[in-house]
């Protein structure tokens, strides 16, 4: 994350100021929430931002799937050739597009985003008193790790329920597009490695559990809104499409 240092500090101090100012306009609605909502609110228009890499990322795995029957005649006319196999495989998801790198950006993108959020929850950078903010009367900045008394423990269960349900669902819906596909993250699976990426991936999910055991509130609020928005994308998204009826007949 070197690369964004130099526009951390004015990247933060807007982000500040958008959530302060969402909080404001809150008030009157939302009460003592106000500023929980606010961060929710900047999640989404942080995910509206990146919809398009996200559909982009949709349509490179449906062009996947299009190929599987490419992809099961050239095993079986290669099958005695690993090398000309795997060159022939990779050959052929570069022609149709099929860049396992687009399925990557979304997260990328949001990670500094992130990391703006924790840090304007975990510092009191610019004296913005955000830290000062309360939740069920728990504050923004607090950690598992400080303490799950009082209305912390049930708030914190709460979104670590909620977030350890997404996640099984997330690595649910990644084994089964790993079947369909026939590949692992973009990765034919008979490449190299493949066997190895096709078990990790669907446990990376389970990563923003472990992520909300050591982030702050605020942190872990962005946590399960970007990961519900994100199953309702893959629900939208990658919903069955229908056969034209051309096809059909």
């Amino acid at each position: 994350m070197l690369a964004f240092a130099p526009l951390h500090g004015p990247v933060g101090v807007a982000a500040a100021a958008a959530v302060t100012w969402l909080a404001d306009t809150l008030h009157p609605l939302a009460g003592g929430a106000a500023t929980a909502a606010a961060i929710v609110l900047f999640t989404v228009a942080v995910r509206l931002l990146i919809s398009p890499l996200t559909l982009a990322q949709v349509r490179g795995e449906r062009r996947r799937a299009a190929l599987a029957p490419q992809v099961r005649d050239l095993r079986r006319r290669y099958a005695d050739d690993p090398a000309r196999l795997q060159s022939e495989l990779f050959g052929l998801y570069r022609s149709a597009g099929a860049s396992p790198v687009a399925g990557c950006l979304p997260a990328l993108l949001q990670a500094p985003f992130f990391l703006i959020m924790y840090r304007l929850f975990s510092t009191d950078e610019g004296g913005t008193g955000l830290l000062d903010e309360r939740l069920a009367g728990v504050p923004l900045g607090w950690h598992v790790s400080d303490g799950l008394g009082g209305a912390a423990g049930p708030l914190f269960g709460a979104l670590l329920a909620a977030l350890l349900a997404l996640a099984w669902w997330s690595s649910r819906r990644a084994r089964r597009a790993a079947a369909v596909t026939g590949t692992a993250a973009g990765t034919p699976t008979g490449a190299p490695g493949a066997a190895t990426l096709a078990r990790l991936i669907p446990l990376l999910p389970y990563l923003t559990v472990l992520a909300a055991l050591v982030v702050p509130l605020a942190a872990v609020l962005y946590l399960v809104t970007t990961t519900a928005w994100t199953a309702l994308e893959q629900t939208v998204l990658r919903r069955p499409q229908p056969v034209p009826a051309a096809d059909a007949r």
